[in-house]
């Protein structure tokens, strides 16, 4: 039976038998012990499954991946140690020395510097289009070596919404995969799956855990993506790997399982970036919920966002599915319940409103962190991008006086309160 997505946040990807734990497990082993060396070099082989070292595969972390994967409606999944790392995976897994991405230039400045600056040393190049770009102009983006496609479904902290079906109609004509970071919708809003994506990727450090206790990613497998039908383009997947007795992932696992599989038994293998079983537990606790919570940093992210638009000292509010916002249309296609819970604003009177506003919060918390059970706000100008002055920053698409809230889980009333006396003392 296919359960709904409420019933797969809270009992999907591990189902104990009789007398198990009905928790999962926190297997907190680095190591597993076998009877004979056949048995455990059949695990080498990849001819049966089980385990052998954390660092590759441990099974705490196999059943939250497991969830996730249903959440998205994947065929497998993995998790690392964090978004970062899911990304770079991502990428790198069908990415070498001389390969090309196609990239939204509107994501998480993190991920910008990864793709641009890190991954170009490793010979990687990367073209970033406008997210609003013409089919025309994305297609322009494209090379001979171009191996993936990467955008976020809502970018942090733009809020721009992506056009998934553009992004994939462009990767699939050129016979390569779209990668969608899908962390602030998270599944219960969007599965990017659905509108042709064909890898997800996320910090669960954010909304699936959701109370700021654990670190981590997951990447996750649509299970639909061709690769030995443009072999050519993807010789670690669809030839021979010497580094792993010869086997070739796209004929032995197909294209439900290649992806992952050479995901782990490659880089997790050889870069390490492990999740550790005690926070894929933690993670799992926040999934659990996290059905529940979504409604609530919407239902709070939408109030806010209405309440600042009518403020006579905020400047704009940028918000995807208020009416005034350039992707109100998009956010209706691909977010009919609504996106997430932040929201960004700027206020009249730039760097010295913005540091009174923040001092004068009460409830919101200044952190560097987003899509948390307990809201907090941030001004780039005097943290994040402290080092730029006020020109740079206007240049950079962040004025001085640019406020981000990630709307937590507290009544939206009181929120609003918050916020109305920090204005008020401006």
């Amino acid at each position: 039976m296919d359960y709904t997505i409420n019933t797969k946040c809270v009992q999907a990807g591990y189902t104990p038998e009789n007398g198990e734990p009905r928790q999962i497990p926190i297997i907190q082993s680095t190591t597993y012990k076998y009877d004979t060396s056949e048995d455990m070099g059949k695990l080498f082989d990849l001819e049966a499954e089980g385990y052998f070292y954390s660092r590759l595969q441990n099974p705490t972390n196999d059943y939250v991946a497991a969830k996730i994967t249903a959440l998205e409606g994947g065929t497998s999944g993995m998790l690392t140690s964090s978004g970062q790392a899911a990304n770079f995976f991502a990428v790198f897994n069908i990415c070498e020395a001389g390969s090309h991405i196609v990239s939204s230039s509107s994501i998480y400045g993190g991920t910008y510097n990864l793709l641009a600056v890190t991954m170009k040393k490793m010979g990687v190049d990367v073209t970033f289009v406008d997210p609003d770009c013409t089919e025309e102009e994305l297609n322009a983006a494209f090379k001979e070596n171009t191996r993936a496609v990467f955008g976020e479904s809502i970018a942090n902290p733009a809020l721009t919404v992506l056009d998934i079906e553009k992004f994939a109609k462009a990767a699939h004509a050129h016979g390569v995969p779209l990668i969608v970071d899908n962390t602030f919708p998270t599944p219960v809003n969007l599965r990017p799956i659905e509108w042709g994506a064909d890898i997800v990727t996320h910090s669960t450090t954010k909304y699936m855990d959701g109370h700021g206790a654990a670190l981590g990613g997951a990447i996750i497998d649509g299970g639909k993506f061709d690769w030995m039908a443009h072999a050519d383009k993807f010789p670690g997947l669809c030839t021979p790997d010497d580094s792993y007795h010869g086997v070739t992932y796209a004929e032995k696992f197909g294209k439900e399982g290649a992806f992952i599989t050479k995901c782990t038994s490659q880089l997790m293998r050889d870069l390490g970036c492990a999740q550790s079983p005690q926070s894929a537990f933690i993670l799992n606790l926040g999934l659990e919920s996290l059905h529940v919570r979504m409604p609530r940093h919407v239902e709070n992210g939408q109030a806010v966002a209405e309440f600042l638009e009518k403020h006579d000292k905020v400047e704009f509010v940028n918000y995807p599915t208020l009416p005034s916002n350039k992707y109100y249309e998009t956010a209706k296609k691909y977010l009919p319940n609504g996106g997430c819970g932040v929201v960004s604003f700027e206020l009249k009177g730039g760097r010295a409103a913005a540091e009174k506003f923040m001092k004068n919060l009460k409830l919101a918390a200044i952190e560097t962190h987003v899509a948390d059970a307990r809201t907090c706000c941030l001004n780039p100008a005097t943290s994040t991008h402290r080092q730029m002055n006020d020109e740079q920053l206007a240049a950079a698409g962040i004025p001085a006086g640019l406020i981000r809230i990630s709307c937590g889980l507290e009544d939206k009333n009181d929120l609003i309160a918050d916020i109305a006396q920090a204005l008020d003392a401006i």
